[in-house]
């Protein structure tokens, strides 16, 4: 088995690791404390530009196409800077590939190269509800047909870039009478349409940068032609497309990671007591052999789950497996690195405080920790039987 990555793939690691370095770490501090829209909106521009608002998107659509493998290794470079970036570059990238994947030959002339292009800043999923978030199915948004079309009405929660998003992917109940997860169907809405309010940015524990709203649809109406997928499909859509999400959710946690460590194994080296480096001391360096180890062996559950994806191959399960340890070996990795600075570690000086607090949404979005389990589980007892 080769794990080398190709030409092309090592190629946009370095462009990634390259504009990571100069363009997103001298800023993501400032990001974080201003919450300065401006700084993620010209993030997203110039991340379209490099080609990385499209990765997995074909060519004659303006995307790179370059693959899954390409997708999960940029989103963790981008990461290890910034992750406020890299979940507005994940998203944008998951949204592009729903269009490419189920929409019709005229969605994807219209929306794929403005999202690749960066005409649209970034595009969102507008799947979640107050009452529905590990559970899809219970969602209450509506969509009710129309002489001209659908309109939709209802609010969707922790919305991702719902600020400056170009076209939002929006799932509404179609067939309430339907057994439960079989009657909702999936919308491409523009964010300009009638009837569409955006809430205040959320205030959270971390990614600051990242924006999340609330979005309100009030008989915002659609046209037929603006159903994705086929009329009360749209459960099946969301399910096998949060199983690619979570590869992208996976890698960021995974870039986190990797950036905490390899501050504080620098800050070890340097940082003396008891007249030597504290690295010299085998507890120190037991901890970072643990961490290391770990966030190698979710770098290849992710890789191992991308390639699976490129090729065709299921990938629901490997795609759980790999979020799931990514994202809590992440979060430990962050609170060990956290810990090898002592109390440096906990001022805003330094990075290790911001990266603690960007890390722990990882085990919770695109599918919480428990409910990863819930799918490994599922996906080997079915296998078994």
């Amino acid at each position: 088995m080769d794990l080398n990555l190709t030409e092309e793939q090592q190629m946009i690691q370095d462009a990634a690791r390259r504009f990571a370095e100069s363009e997103l770490a001298p800023v993501a501090e400032q990001l974080d404390q201003t919450k300065d829209r401006n700084i993620l909106t010209a993030h997203c521009k110039q991340l379209a530009e490099l080609g990385f608002m499209g990765l997995n998107i074909d060519a004659q659509f303006g995307g790179t196409d370059a693959g899954a493998v390409a997708f999960s290794i940029a989103v963790t470079e981008i990461a290890r800077a910034c992750a406020s970036t890299a979940v507005t570059m994940s998203v944008t990238n998951m949204v592009a590939e729903v269009i490419q994947v189920v929409g019709s030959e005229e969605q994807k002339q219209h929306y794929l190269p403005k999202i690749c292009s960066g005409e649209y800043l970034s595009g969102s999923f507008c799947l979640t509800e107050a009452g529905a978030g590990s559970d899809p199915a219970a969602m209450r948004t509506k969509a009710v047909k129309t002489e001209n079309g659908w309109a939709i009405s209802g609010t969707k929660q922790w919305i991702t870039s719902a600020e400056f998003a170009g076209v939002y992917v929006v799932w509404a109940v179609t067939d309430p009478d339907a057994r439960k997860g079989k009657g909702i169907t999936c919308f491409l809405v523009p964010a300009d349409a009638a009837g569409i309010t955006v809430g205040p940015a959320e205030k959270k524990m971390g990614q600051h940068g990242s924006a999340t709203n609330e979005v309100h649809f009030d008989q915002c109406e659609v046209p037929d032609s603006a159903i994705l997928g086929k009329l009360n499909d749209g459960f099946r859509i969301a399910v096998a497309e949060l199983a690619g999400g979570r590869i992208g959710i996976g890698s960021l946690a995974l870039g986190v990671g990797l950036a905490a460590m390899e501050y504080a194994i620098a800050y070890t080296r340097e940082r003396q007591q008891f007249g030597k480096p504290i690295a010299d001391f085998q507890g120190l360096q037991w901890m970072i052999a643990d961490r290391m180890t770990e966030l190698e062996a979710a770098r290849l559950l992710l890789m191992s789950a991308a390639d699976r994806k490129q090729r065709g191959m299921s990938f629901a399960k490997e795609a759980s497996m790999a979020k799931l340890f990514a994202s809590e070996k992440a979060n430990q990795a962050c609170y060990t690195a956290l810990q090898l600075l002592g109390g440096y570690g906990y001022m805003q000086e330094y990075p290790l405080e911001r990266m603690s607090r960007d890390v722990r949404i990882t085990s919770i979005y695109e599918g919480t920790s428990e409910i990863q389990r819930v799918i490994i589980a599922r996906e080997i007892l079915q296998a078994a039987g």
